[in-house]
């Protein structure tokens, strides 16, 4: 909003110091990622005292786990500041007319709505419970129903993909080799690196494959030649299942705290670059990557999300005073699947998500390999002392806030590889 304000005021010839900041990407970016710190930071510690006035806290599995008690009713729905970080700074700063803001912002209250019931229902049951003096037991009658987040992950990933794939303003540019005719206004000259050259706008449905020279891949060649009018179902299908992945991804890693909070700011930042670089001429035919028209605007809402992410771990890191729930975890998994698709960069979830990859794994093959076992020899048997993998160094003896920092650790080391694949091909 208030970006749009000084544009109207510029346009009217109404100038005063500091207006002329506001024009400049990186400026509403660094603006943005200070104004979530404050949100966070200031009013996070107001929420923590409501949550803990309305009784809002979390109920606690008895795993054997070292510490699992003494974190039985601190407040959870944290997850509200986060989005507030998110939405409030990208409001104010970020150009509202730019097709991948409004989806952002889209994505991020959508899922911050199907996270913020689950956390509702998982705490009236609990309240329940507690009313007729039955022991309450987490698991029954807890939260949202899965099928409910599921259709609700479902519904974002149509949406986030027919976006992307029909909406007008959704291209790239390719340079236009050879001399353009006359009067072609298809075509657009431009100066880059003091030399001008001619860029087509296109619709194209590419994504970046990583280490590869040629490193770029266009869906509709996974269909035979006669299907390729289809490839639209396809790309639907695929954002799908890599939206409800990262979703349930970053749900399942938000089991100790500030593992989730501070890994999502790690991946953040490494899609803030990728929308940066992309989104700058200069930049993009530097790097010889896809120039993406507006997606440098993206970086403002990118900046808050790693601010609302970074200053929440004031609250959130060991010993945490709030989790951020289903309403933070499910909508920064979103998140970050959504940035994806939009850099172009998917192919690149398996290594810049490589802590929620690895932690959900750990589900799948633990609970495979025990039905597994228990089929063929009648006892089933574990992969890990527990899953996900953070609980397993648990059971091994680690304390909490070093499993938190190793898988900092990791995270960091995956973001750097994935900056590395923009040159290294």
């Amino acid at each position: 909003m208030l970006y749009h304000l000084f544009e109207w005021l510029r346009a009217n010839d109404i100038r005063f110091p500091g207006s002329e900041l506001f024009r400049f990407i990186t400026f509403r970016v660094l603006i943005a990622v200070l104004l979530s710190l404050f949100i966070t930071t200031v009013y996070g510690k107001k929420l923590i005292r409501f949550l803990q006035k309305k009784q809002i806290g979390e109920s606690v599995r008895e795993l054997g786990l070292v510490g699992e008690q003494q974190k039985k009713g601190t407040p959870t729905m944290g997850g509200l500041i986060i989005i507030a970080a998110i939405l409030i700074p990208t409001l104010l700063l970020a150009d509202l007319s730019k097709v991948y803001i409004r989806l952002m912002i889209f994505c991020t209250i959508w899922l911050g709505a199907i996270g913020f019931l689950d956390d509702y229902f998982k705490i009236r049951s609990k309240r329940r419970a507690q009313q007729s003096g039955i022991k309450y037991k987490k698991g029954d009658d807890d939260g949202l129903a899965g099928k409910f987040k599921i259709f609700g992950q479902v519904m974002l990933g149509i949406v986030v993909g027919a976006t992307l794939y029909f909406n007008q303003n959704v291209k790239i540019w390719r340079e236009f080799q050879g001399v353009p005719r006359s009067g072609d206004s298809t075509i657009i000259a431009k100066e880059v690196n003091g030399k001008v050259k001619y860029f087509v706008p296109a619709k194209s449905f590419t994504t970046t494959i990583p280490f590869v020279k040629n490193h770029e891949f266009n869906y509709s060649k996974l269909l035979p030649e006669s299907w390729r009018d289809y490839t639209w179902i396809l790309y639907i299908l695929i954002t799908i299942f890599i939206i409800t992945a990262v979703s349930n991804g970053a749900n399942i890693t938000d089991g100790l705290d500030g593992l989730a909070t501070g890994t999502s700011a790690v991946i953040s930042a490494t899609f803030g670059i990728f929308a940066y670089a992309s989104g700058s001429l200069l930049l993009a035919d530097y790097l010889n990557i896809m120039y993406i028209p507006n997606l440098g605007e993206l970086s403002i809402f990118i900046g808050a999300l790693v601010g609302g992410c970074i200053g929440f771990l004031w609250y959130n890191s060991y010993p945490a005073q709030v989790f951020m729930g289903d309403t933070g975890s499910l909508t920064l998994g979103g998140i970050i699947a959504a940035l994806a698709f939009i850099v172009h960069k998917e192919l690149l979830i398996p290594l810049i998500c490589g802590v929620f990859l690895v932690e959900n794994l750990s589900v799948v093959m633990q609970v495979a390999y025990f039905k597994y076992t228990k089929k063929r020899f009648g006892e089933g048997r574990r992969i890990f002392l527990m899953s996900p993998l953070h609980h397993h160094y648990q059971k091994k003896g680690y304390h909490e806030s070093k499993i938190v920092t190793r898988f900092w650790i990791v995270a960091i080391l995956c973001a750097v590889v994935s900056i590395v694949t923009l040159k290294i091909r």
